[in-house]
């Protein structure tokens, strides 16, 4: 006992005779004080005293399917950053391949008695998923916020960044330079983001050939696959639905010895970190990572106040940066 009052009074920075009186409900202690405390035991695994195990811990599920990409650590700096702010405690579950899933992190957070739970790139935006995990959440009126779209049917708000203004931005500066074969690199058939994509291009060209499309795994290797294809058939100008896509389908040109952006022109999405170094640096649609990280951090929090939200989907606008990675279409 001597010992956990001194672990946790050093990682909230106060006494261990406030740690006791928080402990054994004393007064005298500030509700900030209070709830810090309380979050320190849940952080570090000591089991709160059997008084105070009713209450909800001041933990925040913050539920990531990579690291890898950097678009997803960008989100969980701003989101874990807005949560400290409020005294709330992230908790980051990072899914591995063939290690811990999604379901299972749900399973470990609803253990702690989690505050909330915040999803980037969940399995929500899948058609085809297990979305059971989802509804137990739902069931125990635990507040969940999405990022970016989702299937409707699950019954969360979420902030999105607007796909079809994304594309519409992409495939009118890839038009304005003069590329009649563009072609998109998604992800999966079932992917709600993917599918806004590939609706707001064939909106905004009329008609988008099937073998100008091609589906890949979120990564560099994916791209780089599937711009092999799509080159093959004549494609020009690359919309991709993420960086590393973008990425892999630069160095798909460069094996087939074109050059980016002499004769291939490629745009990615979301502008994470460092794609201003890449060479060349490359032209992407970036999302406003900040401002839709706040906007679900106030989400979350008025549902855990307990104020009634709307579970509707709020829109953010991206913003094309043209960097180095898109030119003149070549002539023929």
């Amino acid at each position: 006992m001597a010992r956990r009052l001194a672990v946790v009074a050093k990682k909230v920075g106060v006494s261990e005779a406030t740690v006791s009186r928080v402990l054994n409900g004393k007064p005298g202690v500030s509700e900030a004080t209070r709830q810090a405390v309380l979050s320190a035991l849940d952080v570090l695994g000591y089991e709160r005293p059997t008084q105070l195990r009713g209450e909800r811990a001041r933990l925040v599920g913050l539920v990531l399917p990579e690291l890898q990409n950097p678009i997803f650590p960008a989100f969980a700096e701003v989101i874990g950053g807005a949560l400290a702010q409020l005294g709330l405690t992230p908790v980051l579950c990072t899914q591995t391949r063939g290690g811990v899933s999604e379901a299972d992190y749900v399973d470990l957070l609803l253990q702690q008695q989690v505050s909330g739970v915040v999803f980037a790139g969940g399995l929500y935006a899948r058609a085809d998923a297990p979305h059971d995990h989802y509804r137990r959440l739902a069931e125990r009126d635990i507040p969940v916020v999405l990022v970016n779209a989702a299937m409707e049917h699950l019954g969360f708000p979420a902030v999105s960044c607007d796909d079809a203004v994304a594309v519409e931005q992409a495939w009118r500066h890839l038009a304005s330079l003069g590329h009649e074969r563009i072609g998109l690199v998604l992800g999966p058939g079932d992917h709600m983001p993917s599918a806004r994509k590939l609706a707001a291009a064939r909106a905004v060209a009329g008609e988008v050939p099937e073998e100008h499309v091609a589906r890949a795994m979120f990564s560099v290797e994916g791209g780089h696959a599937a711009a092999s294809r799509l080159i093959e058939r004549g494609v020009t100008g690359f919309i991709c639905a993420s960086d590393p896509l973008a990425l892999g389908v630069v160095r798909a040109a460069r094996r087939k010895g074109l050059d980016v952006p002499g004769r291939i022109s490629v745009v990615g999405y979301d502008d994470s970190a460092l794609m201003n170094c890449t060479e060349p640096p490359l032209t992407t649609v970036r999302q406003p990572i900040e401002a839709m990280g706040k906007a679900v951090v106030e989400l979350l929090n008025a549902r855990i106040s307990g104020s009634a939200v709307v579970p509707e989907e709020l829109l953010f606008e991206p913003e094309l940066v043209v960097r180095g990675s898109t030119a003149q279409a070549p002539r023929s």
